[in-house]
């Protein structure tokens, strides 16, 4: 098997203890067609030499990687869901297949599954993930890396030739199953299930296995400050994951506490949409019914569920320190999203009440205008140096409107950013690239129809050119 050099497999999350996990197998699946392989990811873990057949072999057939795990691990952990506990929970139609080592900065990164088959924690479902919905969290995903959002990467995905019925597309559809590379399915839940038996000794084991292997930064805290150290550092790293969701007009659409991890990683997508306009109220569930992830409340719902996690570290913690530990969130979010918009603007900080002034500026515009969302950020990259490129728009009445003054008198304070690139052929363009729902069912359309995916293939081309223009991943 050609492995490169510098693969690095690791096999560290076994040395939590098997309470933590179930050794489980893989399903046998009838075919295995391979429809994306992430070959600039595979590179930097060090598998870009795989031949197909080998990539099918082992994100198909799952057969071990070399120095990997012998054998797929079903993470355990509970979660609230939809703010309801449910003990219940668990990898259900995933596992995590191996570990390895970044490249470039050495990060510690899972390979999990998605559509893997049963698992002792899938209750009644059958274990296995749509091909739309395979394609959907692609599209997702690179999507989000070009626009700057930490999130999993989609590795891997391979049409597997089973026919499976959901009430909620139509039946029969086709079935895939999805590798993602991720930086750590340790999730608030994985904290959650070990308060919920009270378990200290296993806490204060994850407690330190976290620190070790995701945030090492906070090794030189003393023990008995390791809780509230924890805590702060994960509360920061979410909000700028909310930051970024934010700057970026992206719904998630289910933030349970067992979709939030450690390292402030998106990932585990389903109903996930970007919004066309700045909506706080636009849902991308359908089952949402109360909006309780919305676009704009989803900040506050990642803040309720770090108190979540401030509750199960109680067990290691004094509850005065890891409330004043939460205390952080909301002015880590207000900085991380003012410098998420000026990233997208290709603008350069000014100062702190600047920054602030053109995200409020910006949002407000927004919200009363209705423009188009990913329009706006791109028309006006670089601030007043594209005045005349934004003035070409299909959206210039917007900016000609009286209400965009304040955003213009904001942009006045901004300089261009080193980076900004102007002068790259994406921004040559007449519109930017998108990701709407109308256009997520055009993509799927003739794959569905006639197998056809020359429109999924333009589509990441196209992503590909807008993330080199931002100079993403």
């Amino acid at each position: 098997m050609p492995i490169s050099q510098s693969y690095r497999p690791e096999t560290i999350h076994a040395q939590l203890g098997e309470e933590f996990f179930d050794p489980v197998a893989a399903a046998e699946f009838p075919q295995k067609t391979l429809r994306h392989r992430d070959r600039r990811w595979a590179q930097r873990i060090g598998l870009e030499a795989l031949t197909d057949a080998e990539w099918i072999h082992h994100f198909g057939g799952f057969a071990p990687l070399p120095g990997g795990f012998a054998q797929p691990l079903a993470l355990r952990y509970h979660g609230h869901q939809f703010r309801h506990y449910n003990h219940e929970l668990g990898d259900g139609r995933g596992f995590l297949f191996a570990q390895l080592r970044d490249i470039q900065d050495g990060r510690l990164l899972d390979l999990g599954t998605k559509g893997s088959g049963v698992t002792p924690w899938s209750r009644r479902a059958d274990g296995r993930l749509t091909l739309k919905g395979g394609v959907r969290e692609v599209l997702a995903t690179e999507m989000l890396e070009a626009l700057g959002v930490n999130t999993s990467k989609s590795l891997s995905l391979i049409e597997t030739g089973e026919a499976l019925v959901r009430g909620d597309e139509p039946s029969p559809t086709r079935a895939s199953v999805l590798v993602r590379l991720s930086h750590s399915h340790i999730r608030i839940g994985t904290f959650q299930r070990l308060a919920f038996f009270a378990n200290k000794a296993a806490m204060a084991r994850l407690l330190a296995h976290s620190v070790e292997h995701y945030l090492p930064e906070l090794a030189s805290a003393p023990e008995s400050q390791r809780p509230k150290a924890f805590l702060i550092e994960v509360c920061l790293r979410v909000a700028r994951l909310a930051a970024q969701w934010m700057a970026a007009g992206f719904v998630h659409g289910v933030l349970n506490t067992d979709n939030i991890n450690i390292t402030g990683e998106s990932f585990d997508y389903g109903p996930w949409r970007f919004a066309p306009h700045y909506d706080p109220q636009f849902t991308a569930a359908y089952f949402d019914e109360s909006g309780l992830y919305a676009f704009g409340r989803q900040p506050s719902a990642l803040a309720w569920n770090l108190a979540r996690l401030a509750e199960c570290l109680m067990l290691l913690g004094e509850q005065q320190e890891l409330e004043t530990a939460l205390k952080v969130y909301e002015p880590a979010l207000q900085r991380e999203f003012a410098q998420a918009l000026l990233r997208r603007l290709g603008l350069a900080s000014a100062d702190a009440r600047a920054d602030a002034l053109l995200a409020k500026a910006v949002l407000e515009f927004l919200g009363a205008s209705k423009a188009p969302y990913e329009q706006f950020f791109f028309d006006w990259r670089g601030g007043l140096a594209s005045r005349a490129r934004a003035a070409e728009s299909p959206s210039a009445q917007f900016y000609a409107a009286p209400e965009f003054a304040a955003v213009l008198e904001a942009f006045d304070k901004h300089g261009t950013a080193p980076d900004a690139a102007l002068d790259h052929p994406y921004f040559a363009q007449r519109t930017p690239c998108s990701m709407l729902i109308d256009e997520v069912e055009a993509i799927w359309a003739p794959i569905a129809e006639r197998d056809d995916w020359s429109v999924f293939e333009t589509k990441r081309g196209a992503i590909a050119q807008m993330r080199d223009a931002y100079g993403a991943g």
